[in-house]
């Protein structure tokens, strides 16, 4: 049998190092689907339920293993539902190429089944590069192209195969006029600042009192330049919700996550700093900040179109974030005062100590603190953690805590629902010698967390360590939008939109032949973590938590508490334990001492929203 292109397609794909593609069936790509059969299904196709849960599954791979993330579906809505995963790269900067079957050639302008004008649909998600393939000589250089365009520019990119077009045989581009030839290598490259720029940076560092670091993922690479500039410095660091991971939450000047979800230390930080140094983040909320004119302010950015936003800063660094610090610190200059970076960890110790009370207080009937506090020191040294979207990430964000070789990755920028289950199975593929913990409100799993169980079933003895432990928070409520409601416009909860049904998600679980625990007392807690991570393959933990314990932001904004106020006043349903969760978990910032022992029916409780 001659070669044909969904053949050549595959094979092009395995010299490029793609060893698996997330997807799901139908007529469009069947070219490609009899390919994979007769290429022995390499590279591996992963069958999720879903278009949109195999372009996340696509993006946790990218995120977890920094290689190329790899999604396929047919033409007309196979194609559309790939759309949300696409965007969530596309706004994290993650590298994830969609390869998209479409109608016949003869059949186009027609007016025919599942023909969706494909190009208009893809050019905002993969501005960067798509491209249909209508002749088998413009494979490989499409294909190629897509591949070194999604590394080089971090974002999602598409190729479009008519599938006619599947089914010639292949031929490759002569040498002949208006032919592209390609090729596949991919040679490292680093680009850095000038020396100008280093020096003038270098002075404005060392002229600071009181320094302060954020860092986003473009550190990630950096971890050990950025503790030695942290400690030259004197300086405290902050990290922004896409870069939880760069450093260990052991190191006393770390003061966590940054912004709405992040901790009173990072806004203390930015709040008091004379000097700031940005490293590899555009975090968005210019308001958590220092106030513009308070700082000084350096940057150090990979990509110049992302320089210059979010803060005045007086250098932008175009550079690979640990290249440039390599070459910035032999001309920093060691702080001898360390008074500034002394307040900033007495800062986080206070902090740490709030958190643990808030975390330790009763709620009706599980706090959905303490669900997350239990957690942190029960993961293994190099878990890797995914967060959905919703009040979830704002426990992620604020109480567990990183260390070893942990990573850990949420839809930072989309902030989009369902995004936790996938991300995990995708961080499974990439790394299946590895646990793997997902953080998943009742929302996000109705949404279609349920279904990728059946994912996790499916594929669950193909990795190495079993252990894919997915948390629910179950609160019968879509907890994000209801506190945003109270918070910003001062509504009541409005049931019909924000009431969620009831599921048994843990008896679901079991009836896939996952393990299942379900958890209504605070004392039970922690030991169903153990038990899920002990578990001989994937679990299910559903912990019924308490809807009224509030999102408290690091700092509280008094429009804010107005407009909540006014909710309260307006007859919300679930107002007279607002009033007492809420006292409960502001408290906490003014007690001396340490809290009770969760379970342990304590004084306060907290709650932050997303």
């Amino acid at each position: 049998m001659s070669e044909k292109v969904s053949d050549h397609l595959l094979a092009r794909l395995r010299e490029w190092g793609v060893e698996r593609v997330f997807g799901y069936p139908g007529d469009g790509i069947n070219g490609l689907l009899a390919a994979w059969e007769r290429a022995g299904d390499q590279p591996r196709f992963i069958q999720a339920r879903h278009e949109e849960m195999a372009a996340f599954e696509a993006v946790g791979y990218a995120k977890f293993s920094g290689r190329l993330g790899v999604c396929a579906a047919t033409s007309g809505p196979g194609a559309i539902h790939l759309l949300n995963g696409l965007y969530d790269a596309k706004l994290d900067h993650v590298p994830v190429l969609a390869i998209v079957g479409q109608t016949a050639r003869s059949a186009m302008g027609g007016s025919y089944q599942q023909e969706v004008d494909l190009h208009t649909l893809f050019k905002d998600v993969a501005s960067a590069f798509v491209e249909t393939v209508t002749v088998p000589e413009q494979l490989p250089n499409v294909l190629d192209r897509a591949v070194r365009t999604a590394y080089a520019r971090r974002a999602p990119t598409a190729v479009i195969v008519h599938a006619d077009v599947q089914e010639l045989d292949w031929s490759p581009p002569p040498h002949a006029f208006k032919m592209v030839p390609s090729s596949i290598d991919r040679s490292g490259w680093q680009a850095v600042p000038s020396e100008d720029s280093l020096e003038r940076a270098a002075e404005i560092l060392n002229a600071g009192q009181k320094v302060a670091l954020l860092v986003g993922q473009g550190a990630r690479g950096a971890r050990q330049e950025v503790e030695q500039v942290a400690e030259v410095l004197g300086a405290g660091v902050a990290k922004a919700l896409l870069g939880v991971d760069v450093l260990s939450d052991e190191l006393p000047y770390v003061t966590g996550a940054i912004g709405l979800l992040g901790t009173r230390p990072s806004y203390e930080l930015m709040r008091d700093c004379d000097t700031l140094l940005t490293i590899g983040s555009n975090f968005p909320y210019s308001q958590f900040l220092p106030e513009f004119g308070q700082a000084r302010a350096v940057q150090i950015e990979i990509d110049p179109h992302f320089a210059g936003l979010r803060y005045p800063y007086e250098v932008n660094l175009i550079g690979d974030a640990r290249a440039t610090l390599l070459r910035l610190m032999p001309m920093l200059k060691r702080k001898d005062k360390r008074g500034w970076q002394s307040q900033v960890v007495s800062n986080v110790e206070r902090w740490k100590e709030v958190m643990a009370r808030r975390a330790a207080v009763s709620a009706d009937p599980v706090n959905p603190e303490h669900v997350a506090h239990a957690l942190s020191p029960l993961l293994p040294d190099n878990a890797i953690l995914t967060s959905d979207s919703g009040s979830v990430a704002n426990w992620y964000a604020r109480h567990i805590a990183m260390r070893g070789t942990m990573r850990g990755s949420l839809s930072g920028t989309l902030a989009t629902m369902g995004c936790g289950v996938p991300y995990a199975i995708g961080a499974k593929f990439a790394h299946p010698e590895r646990p793997v913990v997902a953080l998943v409100g009742d929302g996000a799993m109705q949404m279609n967390g349920l279904a990728e169980l059946i994912t996790i079933a499916k594929y669950r003895h193909q990795w190495e360590d079993p252990r894919l432990v997915v948390g629910v928070w179950n609160n019968h409520d879509l907890n994000q939008v209801t506190w945003e409601m109270r918070a910003m416009s001062g509504s009541p909860q409005f049931l019909p939109s924000q009431q969620l049904p009831d599921v048994d998600y843990a008896g679901f679980a079991r009836s896939l032949g996952l393990h299942g625990v379900r958890v209504e007392k605070p004392d039970e807690v922690a030991d169903a973590w153990r038990e899920a991570l002990a578990a001989k393959g994937p679990a299910v933990v559903e912990f019924v938590t308490d809807p009224a314990v509030p999102p408290i932001p690091p700092h509280a904004d008094w429009s804010q508490i107005e407009a909540t106020a006014a909710s309260i006043v307006k007859g919300d349903t679930d107002r007279a334990a607002m009033v007492r969760q809420g006292i409960k978990a502001k408290i906490q910032e003014f007690l001396p001492g340490r809290g009770r022992k969760p379970g342990s029916g304590g004084d306060a409780a907290g709650r932050h929203g997303r």
